[in-house]
């Protein structure tokens, strides 16, 4: 019986021909019976693809045969083609859509001008040895952080990435720029431009997690700085680090704890995600996000 797995990765390289990439991406994926989502754009590419265990080593193997890609590093994570509904390969301006692309600026070492990549271990060294003068801000949409997120960070109020440069520019966070600020996201490819994006507007001392959350996670589960669980975007929705996570998540009807993430039934005019619980979801009438439901319930 076969065994599948999630791959996960990144890699910042110039690329002089995105859609050229696009299609050999395309045919690798589909000859291997991988299903996921692949970005290409002139800074590099950002991936997630599910299939046989076989198959994702030999897509690894084939993507360090291409000389930007060997230096790529992949997480594995629990999961299957079945966690995706199709293969879908796009070429875009942007491998993370910050609405900056022409900002970025990256060579064969990665993002030029990011943040100082921290593994998990110097992560917990830099909070001992600063303590509360060091800052976690999350480089996630808000949403992400409502069932997991470090202690005490900061959560920017933001719905896309491409809010992020609107809010970082807004003033709130000025006070933050002369002290140590370890941005995080699900597994670093958000930081490495948002990291960028925070040097480039005065924030003078700027970290990021090495393999973002995931990684963290992997090797201090519930016993480290991370509260909660993980939102990921597939079908599982979140994953654990370990048994009895913190509950930070809470329905948005009864405020009972819970981590599933439903589409608004709303569905004309609302694309929101919320948090509804089993009990409330299987009431017809508690399938909306609370503005909506407000206007059901009025109706």
């Amino acid at each position: 019986m076969s065994v599948g797995k999630i791959l996960l990765y990144y890699k910042f390289t110039p690329i002089a021909d995105p859609e050229a990439i696009k299609l050999w991406q395309r045919d690798l994926c589909e000859s291997l019976g991988l299903r996921g989502r692949i970005l290409v754009s002139r800074h590099g590419i950002n991936g997630t693809v599910g299939g046989d265990i076989d198959a994702c080593k030999r897509y690894i193997k084939k993507m360090r045969d291409y000389p930007g890609f060997k230096g790529t590093e992949f997480k594995w994570s629990e999961g299957s083609a079945e966690d995706f509904p199709r293969l879908s390969v796009k070429a875009r301006q942007e491998i993370v859509a910050f609405g900056a692309p022409e900002e970025l600026q990256v060579d064969e070492g990665g993002v030029i001008g990011g943040g100082v990549h921290l593994k998990p271990r110097q992560v917990n060294e830099l909070v001992e040895s600063r303590g509360d003068e060091v800052v976690f801000f999350d480089g996630r949409n808000a949403m992400e952080a409502q069932i997991g997120k470090f202690k005490n960070a900061v959560v920017p109020d933001v719905t896309t990435t491409h809010d992020f440069i609107a809010e970082l520019e807004s003033g709130k966070y000025d006070d933050l720029k002369d002290r140590p600020v370890v941005t995080y996201c699900t597994g670093g490819i958000r930081c490495e431009v948002l990291s960028a994006l925070m040097r480039n507007r005065g924030f003078k001392e700027v970290y990021q997690i090495d393999g973002g959350i995931v990684r963290y996670g992997e090797e201090y589960g519930n016993n480290g700085l991370w509260e909660g669980s993980l939102y990921v975007f597939d079908r599982r929705m979140h994953m654990d680090f370990g048994i009895d996570p913190a509950k930070l998540g809470r329905c948005v009807h009864c405020q009972e704890h819970t981590t599933d993430f439903h589409n608004c039934a709303n569905e004309e005019t609302c694309r929101k995600q919320v948090l509804i619980c089993e009990d409330c979801w299987a009431q017809p009438h508690l399938r909306y996000c609370a503005d909506c439901e407000t206007k059901v319930c009025l109706a």
